[in-house]
């Protein structure tokens, strides 16, 4: 008895406090995931953008007026980019829990020497690489279309990577809570499109009245656009300072309620 205790006694983490190898090896295998199907993943969202920026600008006329002492084009221009950083973060994490999930592979993570940190991490992180790679590759398209100044790159990248994270976040939530792809349409339906529309991506809320500013300054979307086209224009609707401490709360809280909820095994686990 003693000999059978010690031969199947489980084993120990040897990993130290983050498994390395294993949160690189899960981060990128999900690169590899949508770089497999790179003209659905890169390609599409930047055709999309075009379109936009094609469709509004014919419609309203690049003299339309200056925006925050920019043309229209060239004030729309960051904003349709953000916006695609925004909605491919979402669908990268959302798809990889639902697609586990349907094929019933999930048990692939749940069995490996992960913790929920390491999990939602690279998985959340994976995300992020999608989107600035999305974002590289539209700002060198748009480059050659639009006019675009660059401002500071510091607050490029800082908003981009705080907007997908916290985008990243909330599909990671949304792949746990759905049972089937119509909930993902749901949130992306009556959540993400709503307050992206209503973030100032194809205007500025200085144009709105008073009540409808101070709602627009309580939606996240409009602190990630704002600060993301303040990246390249530098100027922005808002507080930049309050939109950079405010995106670090909401992507911590994203982040703790999605690790929380994998941690549980939430809808994962019978």
């Amino acid at each position: 008895m003693v000999e059978l205790n010690k031969k199947y006694q489980i084993g120990v983490r040897r990993f130290g406090f983050i498994n390395w190898i294993g949160f690189g090896s899960l981060w990128l295998k999900e690169c590899n995931r949508f770089m497999a199907v790179w003209q659905q993943t890169l390609l599409s969202p930047l055709v999309s953008s075009l379109l936009f920026l094609s469709v509004l600008s014919l419609a309203l006329g690049n003299n339309r007026g200056d925006v925050l002492g920019y043309s229209f084009i060239s004030f729309l221009a960051p904003g349709l980019i953000a916006m695609s950083i925004l909605t491919q973060s979402f669908s990268h994490t959302v798809s990889s829990l639902m697609i586990g999930k349907i094929q019933g592979n999930i048990v692939d993570m749940l069995y490996a020497p992960l913790s929920a940190l390491e999990v939602s991490m690279a998985i959340i992180l994976a995300a992020v690489t999608r989107s600035f790679l999305i974002a590289i590759i539209s700002i060198a398209v748009f480059s050659l279309i639009v006019k675009i100044p660059i401002y500071n790159i510091f607050y490029i990248f800082v908003f981009g990577f705080l907007s997908a994270f916290i985008l990243g976040s909330l599909g990671f939530i949304t792949g746990l809570w759905a049972e089937k792809f119509d909930h993902t349409a749901t949130v992306t339906n009556f959540i993400i499109t709503p307050l992206s529309f209503l973030s100032g991506v194809f205007y500025s809320i200085n144009k709105l009245p008073e009540l409808f500013q101070t709602i627009s300054h309580i939606n996240p979307f409009f602190y990630m656009i704002d600060g993301f086209r303040y990246g390249f224009l530098g100027k922005s609707d808002g507080l930049i300072g309050i939109g950079i401490v405010y995106l670090i709360i909401l992507s911590f809280v994203m982040w703790f309620i999605a690790f929380y909820l994998y941690r549980k095994g939430y809808k994962i686990k019978s």
